[in-house]
Formats: structure tokens, C-alpha cells, sequence
């Protein structure tokens, strides 16, 4: 059969009627048969458009052709030259903009699934209980403190402790993996997937100081002279919510999405009733936004049993989730609520949020984003029953780093700012990256600018 004829490999994945009622991952992942299957589509270009879509440049054609010739090992150890997380990075990233959108297949036809490749030779290492350790330079004597242990930290650790550095690791939570271990659900992104890869940088020798609050218990200017690391990297991420700025925002059962998903994954919710978190357990839910966020929100909310509606201000086309996570919600049960926006939050006379008040919205000229903006349509005014609100619309970055560091220069919404070829900031030897410098963004573009940092470190480190 040519390889254009070959149909691009479905993923099985649990019904929907079963998965909105578990927390077990979604979809299944390829077999070996499909995998190989799957791999033979590739064309195998001269020139692959698909690593220029890749910010970590994985080298994908040679590591398909190896899925090809049954080369699952080292089909993985290729993809782990570039990419410190091909298992988070197989589930969780927007291949279908990235790597695969550029694929030549997808011109006439559907491409080269890219992402399912990548998370089924991860699986297969990972499940082989075989774990080929990189090679490592000399010792340089050289010590890196890292600033969150998200995907940007933990990718520059993994970058910087195989060129021969110390590399040490300050989480402020009591568990590591950032965004990855708190924001992501168990069913697009298993904990013990996440904790593979932070074993494996362990197994490297990189070190984890826990419950450390950078700008709290140290400063950034204090590790450096008065602890003695010789570079920092800064991937605290953007953890500080955004809400609506509208009336009864405070009202008991008001969430912000990252406190929503924070109490879910970190206080384990979804092992309910083995861990019981009974402050997020409703009956009915409304998620504000559309983006990959509001979606995870409102697939835990309809796990721990609630009915559950998402209202979005914007058309459907327009909305920044995946399409594959809002069609897996709406499979399961979410209903969208589209070209909608809120207005007020209405509580009884305990404080507990009751309704919320939403206004219809139409499509006028377009914004600053290319997209056509919402506008109200006077006197739409409608009130939605309701006992919970998880409000989805944005996270900043922390300020608290930048207020200990006033010669650490910032953006005016909070951002760190950097010179793009380096990663550095404006103090020597420091350098960020990730949300805390493009703001909330996706995993894979952190672990891009990650990778950027850390051969601009090791530059550095080598010079000092």
C-alpha cells in the first residue's frame, strides 16, 4: 500500500459514557502494530518542515524511521536529545499547530500524527523499565539554581546537568512538576507520568529543595552570593489568576481555575472517595472562558458529578482550546454556552453565589488578536441558576520575585523581560523563561525557550 494511501492511525480511547465518570487517562495510546503502521505514512522529506514547527527542533524523521524499523528504545533516546519531556509533550501539546500543521501529507491528506508517535515511544521506554543514561561531560564545578520546577525548569535541569554543571532545583509547592503536576488533569496528563521524567532528572543528579519560596525564604541576589550559585533561571510560571472585575466575584463559590485545578490534582479530588475535597464538589457548574483551561475545569467538574455548562463570550472557531479537548467535553456532557459573557454574581444572604447574570454578545470589527470582538447586545440580560463559578480567563505572572529583585527588569503586565537570542534578563547571570516571560502559554514553547537559556547558560558558566 503507498504510504499516502495508508489512513492516518485513529487513537483508541475509553467511551465517553465511561470516562466522564473515572479520572483514567483518555486515550489508550497506539499499539506497536499501529505505531509502526502509523510511522510508515512518513515521507521522510529532505527538507522536514515539521522540526522547523517543533521549538525544541526534535529531529522527528529520524526518530519515525526508527519506530519503522521496530526501534522503539532508541526511536525514544533520539526524541530525549531534544525534548527532556516527550511524554508530557506527546499528550499535552498542540502538535496539530505545530509539527504536524507544516507535515507535506497534511497538504492533500491528514498528517503524520506527530504527537501519538512521540507519546507512544515515551510510554514504551518509560513501561521497558529501561532508562539508557545520556551521556554526561566532566564535572565544571559550575552550580545553577533553577526557580520552579515547571516544564521550563525541569527542561533547562535536564540541559544543564548532562553539559556537566550542578544543578539544583527550588520548588515552592510540595510536590514538583509546576503546571504539569497542579493545572493539568489526571486524564490528559497522569501524576505518575510527570514523576518519570522528574525521577529520571534525579537519576541524573539533579537536586530538589521543596516547600521553597523564592523571594520568601531566599532572594535571588541572596543565592547567588551568599549561597554561591554562579547562574540562575528563573520558571516560576503564571500562577496569579485573572478574574472579570464584576460584582460578587467574592462570594463563597467563586473559584479562580487555578484554585479550582490546584485542589483537584494537588488534594487529589479525583480519587474522591479516598480523598475526599468536598469544597469543590457541585451540583451545577458554570466555567467561564475557552480556552484548554476552562476545558480541564469543566471535565473535573463533570467527574465529581456535576452539571456543567461553559460560558464563553466569543463564537465557537474562536475559542483558544484544542479542538480535541472541546470535542472530547462536549462528548462527555459539556454544554457550551456561546457569545455570552457575565455581568454580575448573585448570593443568598449567607454569601453563597446562587446565579450569575449574563448579557448576549454578537461578533463586531476585529480586535488586536485578529479576531472579530464581542459586543453586547443592550437589554439581553438573562440570569443562569447556578452554585458554583470557575472563572478561566487568564493567569499573570507572580510579582513576587521582580519585588525582590527591583533591578530585574518587567513588562507592565508583570512579564519578565529578556533578550529573545539569550533568554538573559537584565541582571547578569540571570536568565527566565516560560510563562513568567510570555505569560501563560503552552508547555512546549517554555521548554523552547528553556533550551534557548540553557546553552545561553552554559555559554555563560563557561566564560565565568
Amino acid at each position: 500500500m503507498a504510504k499516502e494511501k495508508i489512513p492516518r492511525q485513529a487513537m483508541p480511547e475509553q467511551a465517553p459514557q465511561d470516562r466522564a465518570r473515572n479520572f483514567e487517562e483518555v486515550p489508550f495510546g497506539y499499539s506497536e502494530e499501529t505505531a509502526i503502521l502509523e510511522a510508515s505514512r512518513c515521507l521522510n522529506c529532505k527538507n522536514p518542515r515539521c522540526v522547523s514547527g517543533c521549538p525544541v527542533s526534535i529531529n522527528i524523521p529520524a526518530f519515525i524511521t526508527l519506530i519503522k524499523e521496530g526501534k522503539f528504545i532508541e526511536a525514544a533516546m533520539k526524541v530525549k536529545e531534544q525534548n527532556a519531556l516527550p511524554a508530557v509533550c506527546g499528550r499535552v501539546c498542540p502538535q496539530e499547530e505545530q509539527c504536524e500543521k507544516l507535515c507535506v501529507l497534511g497538504i492533500k491528506g491528514e498528517p503524520v500524527a506527530i504527537g501519538r508517535l512521540e507519546r507512544f515511544v515515551a510510554d514504551y521506554l518509560r513501561n521497558s523499565g529501561q532508562m539508557p543514561m545520556p551521556e554526561m561531560a566532566a564535572k565544571t564545578g559550575k552550580r545553577v539554581a533553577i526557580v520552579g520546577s515547571g516544564p521550563a525548569g525541569l527542561t533547562v535541569a535536564g540541559d544543564l546537568i548532562k553539559l556537566g554543571h550542578e544543578v539544583t532545583i527550588f520548588e515552592a509547592l510540595q510536590q514538583t512538576g509546576g503546571v504539569l503536576t497542579y493545572g493539568i488533569p489526571e486524564f490528559r496528563l497522569p501524576k505518575a507520568i510527570v514523576q518519570a521524567e522528574v525521577d529520571y532528572l534525579k537519576k541524573l543528579g539533579v537536586k530538589f529543595v521543596m516547600d521553597y519560596i523564592v523571594g520568601k525564604n531566599s532572594t535571588i541576589r541572596e543565592l547567588m552570593e551568599k549561597e554561591g550559585y554562579d547562574a540562575v533561571f528563573i520558571g516560576s510560571g503564571a500562577g496569579l489568576p485573572s478574574f472579570m472585575n464584576v460584582p460578587g466575584e467574592n462570594l463563597v463559590g467563586v473559584y479562580s481555575a487555578n484554585e479550582y485545578l490546584t485542589r483537584s490534582n494537588l488534594m487529589k479530588a479525583y480519587l474522591f472517595p479516598k480523598y475526599d475535597t468536598p469544597p469543590i464538589k457541585r451540583e451545577k457548574v458554570v466555567v467561564v472562558g475557552g480556552g484548554n483551561v476552562a476545558m480541564d475545569s469543566a471535565r473535573i467538574a463533570l467527574r465529581l458529578g456535576a452539571d456543567v455548562t461553559i460560558v464563553y463570550r466569543r463564537a465557537r472557531e474562536q475559542m483558544p482550546a484544542r479542538s480535541e479537548e472541546i470535542h472530547h467535553a462536549e462528548e462527555e456532557g459539556v454544554k457550551l454556552k456561546l457569545l455570552n459573557n457575565p455581568t454580575r454574581i448573585i448570593g443568598d444572604d449567607r454569601h453563597r453565589v446562587v446565579a450569575m447574570e449574563c448579557i448576549r454578545m454578537e461578533l463586531g470589527e476585529p480586535d488586536e488578536s485578529g479576531r472579530r470582538k464581542p459586543v453586547p447586545v443592550k437589554g439581553s440580560e438573562f440570569i443562569m441558576e447556578l452554585d458554583t463559578v470557575i472563572v478561566a480567563i487568564g493567569n499573570s505572572p507572580n510579582p513576587l520575585i521582580p519585588q525582590t529583585m527591583p533591578e530585574l527588569k518587567t513588562t507592565k503586565w508583570g512579564t519578565i523581560i529578556v533578550d529573545e537570542k539569550t533568554m538573559q534578563t537584565s541582571v547578569p547571570g540571570v536568565y527566565a523563561g516560560g510563562d513568567i516571560v510570555s505569560g501563560a502559554a503552552t508547555v512546549i514553547l517554555a521548554m523552547g525557550q528553556a533550551r534557548i537559556a540553557a546553552s545561553a547558560m552554559n555559554e555563560y558558566l563557561s566564560k565565568k
